[in-house]
């Protein structure tokens, strides 16, 4: 499998380097997502600057998750990959268990989307994240009539040439939402593979999550995509027929 490693990081100076030591450890080639960074994160990626394996995009303002993946995939298909593995830049996915994602992948036919599902009862993990999950399994179940365990979790492997397209219409954290659904519109296989989870102490973590914002966007991006689930389902009926 062509295979890299995409980190989109937004001030997480403290905890990128020990993410992308370990990245680069397991084999894997990396390309890094600087999403206007303010604080040291641009001295931390200049240590890798002359790696062959390390890969660096970066830009001025911070314009969220969803931009800096869009960016992180067109990179990767630019350089040739089939593949790629999205990680956290503060250290919660394990790159050790990357190659528990690839073989999901490796044991299906046809383009697939795999998720790195989280213990959501792990120690420390916060009581906010398990209702937005569950909030949004919920309706990502109602959309697509898939089951997923996690359906925020940001610790996936995407086949490139099933991606929806580089064009989205988010641009921050709900873009991973938009991503599974429209994935599982184009019947794309979304495979969940059990992971673990690092959540430092509370005084350790650094979270860009803005809880009033954020769940907003993510309530209005659920309410867009129910509306046209009709649709999609036909459109769906009718290709399963042709």
């Amino acid at each position: 499998m062509k295979t890299c490693a995409l980190i989109p990081t937004y001030n997480n100076a403290t905890t990128l380097s020990d993410v992308i030591d370990r990245t680069l450890a397991k084999g894997y080639p990396l390309v890094i997502v600087n999403d206007g960074s303010s604080d040291s994160t641009a001295e931390v990626l200049q240590q890798y600057v002359a790696n062959p394996r390390v890969d660096i995009v970066s830009y001025e303002s911070n314009k969220g998750k969803g931009y800096a993946l869009c960016r992180g995939f067109e990179r990767a298909k630019a350089l040739g990959y089939d593949y790629v593995v999205t990680l956290d830049a503060d250290g919660q996915h394990m790159p050790e268990e990357i190659s528990l994602l690839e073989q999901a992948a490796d044991d299906t036919e046809r383009g697939v989307l795999v998720v790195g599902c989280r213990n959501l009862r792990a120690d420390r993990m916060p009581g906010k994240n398990s209702f937005a999950n569950r909030f949004s399994n919920f309706w990502f179940r109602l959309q697509t009539g898939c089951d997923l365990p996690d359906t925020q979790s940001g610790y996936r492997l995407y086949d490139l040439r099933h991606l929806p397209s580089f064009m989205f219409l988010t641009r921050r954290y709900e873009c991973e939402l938009e991503l599974l659904v429209f994935s599982a519109w184009r019947g794309v296989q979304i495979v969940p593979v059990a992971v673990q989870v690092y959540y430092p102490p509370k005084e350790e973590r650094v979270s860009h999550f803005r809880p009033f914002a954020d769940f907003a966007r993510i309530s209005l991006l659920n309410a867009c995509l129910t509306f046209v689930t009709p649709l999609a389902r036909i459109i769906q009926l009718f290709k399963h027929i042709s």
